[in-house]
């Protein structure tokens, strides 16, 4: 047996066999464009498979050596990929700049940074593995642009016909000369591979004298720089010294170029992966640095803690009180994988959840209320009541005594926020509420919640939270 075929027989063994199986046909049978940063969303809505079960089988794929991950760093103006790293440690928290938007970028994990998954070299060589040997269109459509520009081969014919004056491969420590006549538009001449960018103003009388500019390509991120030329012909000098292969190309920035790069599809962001429980258990080592502190702007939050646990133990004993303990984290822990979320810890009988939405965490917590009544029945007993808190917000992804883990006022509030429940019930803030998917799971459930001012302990003023009863 091949390595290949026996890291094909693990994977059947850790991923959900369909989702193994369309991996196993993709590797074998996929063009090669279709390897290179395979954007699992797509895959999943292409094979018919549950999103969850395909980022899943990837993770396991990945960590057999069958794919490699990349998180990929995206100008949110252009799509264009300003910065690609092979772990999640060597993202940096400071400033990415866009030469085709002439705009720098602080990356939050919400949609600026895409995970996205290379067959490996050691499987299956494809062209994307050697970049420099991409002709120039493949290069901008697998390279430069990330899996969330929606490039089908009709749009992408028009982009290189339509909104393209010229275009051409030069190759390292050559110059070469383009002739064009510049209409009286906005002109980018954007360079991929070294991300630089020049501007050109095209105003004024036309003019039949031809103009002269001169660009030169080397390794240093130059501030894209704007010039003002009159509509008439150009004669474009070019100079590479960068000491690879570069592809200058001179783009008309009218509408139909917006229109074209600005066709999006969903795509796996980092936020999702750091709220995916196989990456949390198969990934440890690949999480954070200790002193990165990565934004996000959006995350839901989840608290819960098992009421009267002490006196569970004084009254029924240590075995059986620990039975039901762990029939309790059992149920928990699959409610929160199954709604599409991660649990960050346990600490004591709480735990800590992270959902992508807050609609997910709702769900997640009338099952978990719906489960703890269901194993009180089973015993004939009422001493499993769950208190659940929900919260969502920004905050800050970190690492906390060699874990991952979150830090911020939002997660301050969360944590609070289950405090408050007596009873089994749920308390849930505002910004939770309002999300309209939230308001039609209660609406669904005939739930009316009840709206209070609650005090948190820490928090300076009160804050209006709501009483799923």
């Amino acid at each position: 047996m091949s390595e290949t075929q026996a890291q094909f027989s693990v994977l059947k063994q850790t991923a959900d066999p369909a989702v193994a199986d369309a991996i196993r046909e993709l590797i074998e049978n996929g063009q090669d464009h279709e390897l290179n940063r395979i954007n699992l969303l797509d895959f999943s809505t292409r094979t018919g498979l549950d999103e969850e079960r395909v980022i899943s089988g990837f993770l396991h794929a990945s960590r057999l050596g069958l794919f490699d991950l990349t998180w990929n760093v995206l100008c949110p103006g252009c799509g264009g990929v300003l910065d690609a790293h092979s772990t999640l440690k060597s993202l940096r928290h400071d400033d990415y700049h866009c030469g085709l938007c002439a705009c720098g970028y602080e990356a939050s994990v919400d949609e600026q940074v895409e995970v996205a998954f290379t067959v490996s070299p050691r499987v299956r060589r494809i062209a994307a593995h050697d970049p420099n040997t991409l002709p120039l269109w493949e290069y901008f459509k697998q390279v430069f642009w990330s899996s969330g520009v929606d490039f089908n081969e009709e749009s992408f014919a028009a982009l290189s016909n339509d909104v393209v004056l010229d275009a051409l491969e030069l190759p390292a420590g050559e110059k070469a000369t383009m002739s064009l006549q510049l209409p009286p538009d906005f002109i980018i001449v954007f360079e991929p591979v070294t991300h630089a960018a020049q501007f050109i103003d095209v105003q004024g009388e036309p003019t039949k004298e031809r103009q002269q500019l001169s660009l030169i390509y080397n390794r240093l991120q130059a501030p894209t720089g704007t010039m003002t030329l009159r509509p008439g012909p150009l004669r474009l000098s070019l100079d590479n010294q960068a000491g690879v292969r570069v592809l200058p190309s001179v783009f008309v920035a009218a509408e139909a170029l917006h229109h074209l790069i600005g066709k999006r599809k969903p795509f796996l962001t980092a936020k999702r992966m750091l709220t995916n429980q196989t990456f949390r258990d198969v990934f440890k080592a690949d999480n954070l640095n200790i002193d990165q502190r990565l934004k996000i702007t959006s995350l839901t939050f989840l608290f819960t803690d098992l009421k009267g646990s002490t006196a569970l133990y004084e009254r029924v004993g240590d075995l059986a009180a620990f039975d039901l303990v762990r029939a309790h984290f059992h149920a928990l822990l699959e409610i929160i994988s199954s709604e599409k979320g991660a649990v960050v810890k346990t600490i004591g009988d709480a735990v800590m959840a992270t959902f992508i939405r807050p609609e997910h965490a709702i769900a997640a917590g009338l099952r978990m209320r719906a489960a703890m009544d269901a194993l009180n029945a089973e015993r004939g007993t009422d001493d499993l009541v769950v208190k659940i808190g929900i919260h969502e917000g920004p905050c800050l992804a970190v690492m906390l005594n060699e874990r991952q883990d979150y830090f911020g006022q939002t997660v301050n509030i969360a944590a609070r926020v289950q405090g408050l429940s007596t009873s089994q019930a749920i308390h849930i803030t505002g910004p939770v509420i309002e999300a309209p998917a939230v308001a039609a799971i209660l609406d669904r459930e005939a739930i009316k919640p009840i709206q209070k001012q609650a005090a948190l302990r820490g928090i300076a003023d009160k804050i209006v939270v709501y009483e799923i009863p």
